[in-house]
């Protein structure tokens, strides 16, 4: 059977999309052309797909063949997550990366000089400051780790919730206090968006420079650097009312702080300013490279086949 001719997609810019949504129960279809969610009285929410970064799939959620192949050509990023988005099970990944940016981040993660400046650069974007000296990436891994304890201590106190320290386990989800659980539903929410701003770059999240060994390494590297200027005063602002549905109003709070700082438009300029530091250049793909899986016909200001 012959497929239908489908129209040119006129993707839209990464930085002009909403940045997250979450789903649960319903079964998430393309019905009439259009994206919905149904649920099980047959009632259709429109979704606007193209519109979209991230839709983050909470259990009770069923996806179509149809959904997955839609999403994909319109580079919206699917992933899988636990109840109210604090576990990360399985993302999608629109496009694939591209492999002249691919193959620039694995030199730079591979060369010990290069890695190193890249890790300096984001600590100097994360405090602000330039990182001490003649140290290595291990040293100073450890030194932001206990800024970072710090930062968690200090921002208790402004917002006066009870604080021991950065403590949950994901197989017990209750069992974490309140300040703990806003603060995961608020980092995967950050999570999620980094990674579809990577993968629209072209990048591949799991080459990490920070991190490493995980298959979000470089997804944590990228929120890190935005993590104390979005998600982690709301979560603590949001602990502090103690309100019936933490997680819910997390990721409410997390979605209009991401719109109010603009963040869709900073990330992919981030990455590049970060990579950028390592002092390598980016080598002309080979002329039998495949091309972005939605090449774009003017350029729209965002590396990628996103725009």
């Amino acid at each position: 059977m012959a497929e239908p001719i489908l129209p040119p997609l006129k993707p839209i810019p990464m930085k002009d999309r909403i940045s997250v949504l979450f789903l649960e129960k319903g079964n998430l279809d393309v019905l009439d052309g259009a994206f919905v969610v149904v649920d099980k009285e047959g009632v259709r929410t429109h979704i606007p797909v193209g519109g979209v970064a991230c839709l983050m799939l909470e259990p009770g959620t069923r996806v179509s063949h149809a959904a997955v192949t839609l999403a994909s050509r319109v580079g919206c990023l699917l992933v899988w997550v636990g109840d109210g988005g604090v576990r990360l099970y399985a993302s999608g990944q629109p496009g694939g990366a591209r492999a002249d940016r691919l193959l620039y981040q694995a030199k730079l993660a591979l060369d010990d000089t290069a890695r190193l400046k890249v890790v300096r650069k984001m600590y100097a974007l994360r405090f602000k400051e330039e990182a001490p000296a003649r140290r290595s990436v291990a040293q100073l891994r450890g030194i932001e780790g206990v800024r970072v304890r710090k930062m968690y201590g200090l921002l208790a106190k402004q917002y006066g919730v009870p604080w021991k320290n950065r403590n949950y386990d994901h197989t017990k989800w209750e069992s974490g206090d309140v300040p703990n659980r806003c603060l995961s539903s608020a980092t995967a929410c950050l999570y999620g968006i980094c990674e579809a701003a990577i993968l629209a770059a072209g990048y591949a999240p799991a080459v990490g420079f920070i991190h490493t060994g995980k298959p979000q390494s470089f997804v944590y590297d990228i929120a890190d650097i935005f993590k104390f200027d979005t998600v982690v005063p709301v979560a603590f602002r949001i602990a502090a009312k103690k309100p019936h549905d933490p997680e819910r109003e997390v990721r409410l709070a997390c979605r209009d702080a991401f719109r109010k700082t603009r963040l869709l438009r900073r990330i992919i300029p981030m990455i590049e300013e970060v990579l950028s530091a390592g002092g390598l250049k980016i080598e002309k793909p080979p002329e039998e490279s495949v091309a972005p899986a939605i090449p774009n016909k003017e350029r729209m200001g965002d590396a990628g086949h996103r725009g």
